[in-house]
């Protein structure tokens, strides 16, 4: 496993990748931040397409992530994880959405669980997904994150969210 720091408006990421591509990029106010493993290697240059297109995304010019992913998760949480990627940037959707999309439309409490349990946060964008009613509920990186992000998107997408 390599890793890498990279600096960006809402602190230092750490990202994780092994052979497979990116396995995890943990936010600065991480609920449960991945330790440093002695077995794994410092290696910033691997990273330089995850830092380009980062950079990109942070300036408002990248709308969309093209990277290789090596998630690790159950089928369900890939599910989740892949109909996250599809939430269009600058727009939100529902656990309940995102239940029924999984094929489980009774699911959102699932749906939040693996949401939760996303370990390449903006990348797979589950900062995307809020409550029914509008709210911002349960984000892993904190909710002020959760909104920086959000309305960083709908600036840069030329929206206003509430």
């Amino acid at each position: 496993m390599k890793y890498t720091y990279i600096d960006s408006p809402i602190g230092r990421l750490q990202v994780t990748r092994d052979e497979g591509g990116v396995t995890g990029l943990d936010l600065p106010t991480a609920r449960y931040p991945r330790q440093i493993r002695d077995d794994w290697e410092r290696d910033d240059a691997v990273f330089d397409d995850v830092r380009a297109q980062l950079s990109e995304y942070f300036a408002g010019t990248r709308q969309q992530f093209d990277l290789p992913l090596n998630a690790r998760g159950n089928a369900f949480q890939h599910a989740v994880w892949q109909v996250l990627t599809e939430i269009p940037y600058g727009e939100t959707t529902s656990y309940g959405k995102v239940a029924a999309a999984v094929g489980h439309p009774d699911g959102a409490r699932a749906v939040g669980v693996a949401n939760g349990q996303n370990p390449i946060p903006i990348i797979v964008p589950c900062h995307r997904v809020i409550g029914a009613d509008g709210s911002l509920i349960g984000y892993g990186g904190g909710l002020s994150t959760k909104r920086w992000l959000l309305d960083h998107e709908a600036h840069h997408a030329g929206l206003t969210l509430v």
